[in-house]
């Protein structure tokens, strides 16, 4: 095994003993090793978090567990591999420092309210919760509770279409509340330590590619399937998902450059041909980014209705997947 990477961890314990254990990348016959080592009983005990062919893969295993690592106290000899410029400077670090804040210190009353809310909000403009406001810019009405519309722009997420849209019923919840601080939020700063910042950033990114790594596991089930000529029922069950999220997975798979071809033509022989077309055409017209436009063009407001959507927004899924395939092998000839 060739060792290509070679990193120290430090870290104190409770006695005041510094403990040091090691991250090692090898290479060996076109596979990759990621191994954690750290002592126990008088010796390095390794523990593999890493056995494979794919660098991609590793290198999101490599993060998730440093950030696992780094959150639970240890400190690398050879610092910075996670460390992202944008996180210590500008906007980046004040929309973190106030994200920060507000999980450090949660107004879980609130920020019911305003889920209930958000909910009724979407179920009237018939949306998905998360385009009325994320998780996120929901958890900062409720800690900093804006109660102006220059206020409300100060929160990161809230930009000029958002307060159009929702401004005034915010702040018209916002301001039948009471708050102990002012605008604008320099103070926040003052109340988080380096130390809670640090610790809460390494959270972040381990979230961050926990999620990372769960989806290329998915993506690998997905294109097993694939080789050993699954439906997408078959997946469903394979990967205990639904089919909407599996034609989301593979159109993702489809734009990294993975061949889905004989899923999406088995699929696409239940569609009628003059359908298939209609959809076609309709993307030439219009574009294909959006779903929407595409289902009312072809099939008329009575696509919206009841069920079916689900299933045409699939087909249109699908013929989209073939239709921009076909665009980029023009593309690449011209």
């Amino acid at each position: 095994m060739n060792i290509v990477f070679l990193n120290s961890f430090d870290r104190a314990t409770e006695e005041d003993r510094i403990v040091t254990s090691q991250l090692s990348i090898g290479e060996a016959d076109g596979v990759w090793q990621l191994v954690w080592s750290e002592p126990h009983e008088g010796k390095m005990e390794p523990t593999i978090w890493y056995s494979g062919t794919s660098w991609g893969e590793l290198l999101t295993t490599f993060r998730h567990g440093v950030a696992v690592k780094l959150g639970e106290g240890y400190k690398p000899i050879i610092d910075g591999m996670l460390q992202d410029v944008s996180e210590s400077q500008g906007r980046q670090h004040r929309s973190q420092l106030l994200a920060c804040y507000s999980d450090l210190y949660p107004n879980d009353n609130l920020y019911a309210m305003l889920n209930t809310w958000r909910r009724s909000r979407a179920s009237a403009d018939r949306k998905a919760p998360y385009f009325i406001a994320t998780n996120r810019m929901l958890r900062l009405l409720s800690v900093y509770m804006p109660q102006t519309m220059e206020e409300l722009l100060q929160l990161p997420g809230f930009g000029e279409n958002k307060i159009k849209q929702y401004g005034e019923e915010i702040i018209t919840l916002m301001q039948e509340q009471q708050r102990t601080h002012d605008f604008p939020l320099d103070w926040v700063k003052e109340h988080v330590s380096q130390e809670e910042y640090s610790q809460w950033l390494f959270k972040q990114k381990e979230i961050k590619y926990k999620q990372d790594m769960e989806r290329l596991a998915t993506h690998r089930q997905i294109l097993e399937g694939v080789q050993q000529g699954y439906s997408i029922a078959d997946l469903e069950h394979h990967c205990q998902m639904s089919r909407r999220n599996i034609i989301i997975a593979v159109e993702a798979l489809e734009r990294e450059g993975y061949e889905t071809d004989a899923l999406i033509e088995a699929e696409l022989r239940q569609v009628p041909a003059d359908e298939q077309a209609a959809i076609w055409s309709s993307m030439e017209r219009g574009g294909e980014r959006y779903l929407k436009p595409i289902l009312l063009d072809v099939y008329g407001e009575i696509g919206l209705q009841g069920d079916q959507s689900s299933i045409l927004y699939e087909r249109i899924r699908l013929v989209r997947i073939r239709y921009r395939r076909q665009r980029d092998v023009v593309q690449q000839a011209g």
